[in-house]
């Protein structure tokens, strides 16, 4: 799907090379084709996102559930170049928008930044926020095919698009999956109330995850893969030193992995207070939060927050990967029956 949008906008727009030489051109989109306002700790802030892959609960489901290491071992390798696969398309056309302004509602989202760009001393938070609202850039491939592509196809590549980059039904069924037999079968549901009530339960579970996730959405601001990198993204890579620690640690425990989930849980609970009470600020500023000894620890960006100029996901990595070594160190180790439940053979880690 990503691969018929370029082509079909790429035609439309008489080639990619001569959009990039008009980007190129203009001093205000310029810097779109380097990393000139990207710092380098924000950059390599993005090369932790990978690490969210094996995460979803789709994957990491898959990962707990083999009997052998071989044969989840493709999946974590491919898997990521997968989501490259669909997101590089995806970002590719998002650059390539910006030279796209014969187009109506894209020429809009340019005139809304620039205007926030400008202006953004004299605007009120309320202003901004619309300005920002109307600017979001999720929305442009589908912009750009309903311009340069037939209506049936445009719907067609459009949804394909979307329901390739969400994926969210495989990963809400996951998730009660999850839940279903980790937590209600696990303390005696299924034993008292019997296999029927089990998968009712699932079924109750993905409605009251997808309407929590529906009122978050009303809530939040508008750009979902902002979202995603906030708050999706961070915490998987959060979450990822417990499962390298149960499948191939044999002295964690219960009470560290408890930890990394308490730990992203209120990271993740953190950022968003921090984001609630303290407005976005128009690009190209930032405000302080929190000031050490002269240095900005904490600050709010127009994305997000940043934690020493990194996202904050470096952070939040490192506190649950010390966590899941310390309090595993501290607490006692799963009884001998445990061990030899998942490392059969008294290998450091599962079968190959």
């Amino acid at each position: 799907f990503g691969a018929a949008a370029i082509v079909f906008s790429g035609v439309s727009i008489g080639g990619f090379p001569q959009a990039m030489e008009r980007l190129a051109a203009a001093p205000e989109t310029a810097a779109l084709l380097t990393r000139e306002r990207v710092p380098p700790e924000f950059f390599f802030s993005y090369m932790l996102i990978p690490l969210s892959s094996i995460m979803f609960p789709h994957i990491s489901i898959f990962c707990l559930t083999a009997r052998r290491m071989g044969q989840f071992r493709k999946t974590v390798v491919f898997y990521p170049l997968c989501i490259l696969a669909i997101w590089l398309p995806c970002t590719f056309l998002g650059l390539a928008a910006n030279a796209m302004t014969d187009v109506p509602g894209i020429e809009s989202k340019i005139e809304a930044r620039a205007t926030l760009a400008a202006e953004r001393e004299s605007l009120s938070p309320a202003e901004t926020a619309d300005l920002q609202r109307a600017a979001a850039g999720d929305d442009v491939i589908i912009l750009m095919l309903e311009h340069y592509a037939p209506l049936w196809l445009a719907g067609l590549l459009g949804a394909g698009i979307m329901a390739a980059v969400m994926a969210s039904d495989s990963q809400i069924l996951a998730l009660s999956t999850m839940f279903t037999e980790d937590v209600f079968a696990w303390y005696g549901g299924k034993t008292r109330f019997g296999p029927a009530v089990q998968v009712q339960t699932g079924r109750l579970f993905v409605v009251l995850i997808a309407l929590v996730a529906y009122v978050i959405a009303l809530q939040a601001p508008p750009g979902i893969f902002g979202i995603a990198v906030q708050y999706a993204f961070s915490g998987f890579t959060t979450l990822l030193p417990l499962l390298v620690a149960a499948l191939f640690w044999r002295g964690s425990t219960k009470w560290g992995a408890l930890a990394v989930v308490v730990w992203t849980a209120a990271t993740m609970t953190a950022i968003a207070i921090l984001q609630a009470v303290v407005p976005a600020p128009p690009p190209g500023t930032v405000v302080p939060v929190w000031t050490v000894a002269g240095i900005d620890v904490v600050t709010r960006t127009p994305g997000g927050t940043d934690v020493l100029g990194y996202m904050p996901v470096l952070p939040m990595l490192i506190g649950s990967s010390l966590l899941m070594i310390v309090v595993s160190w501290s607490t006692p180790k799963p009884a001998a029956a445990t061990l030899d439940r998942y490392f059969p053979d008294g290998s450091p880690s599962p079968r190959p």
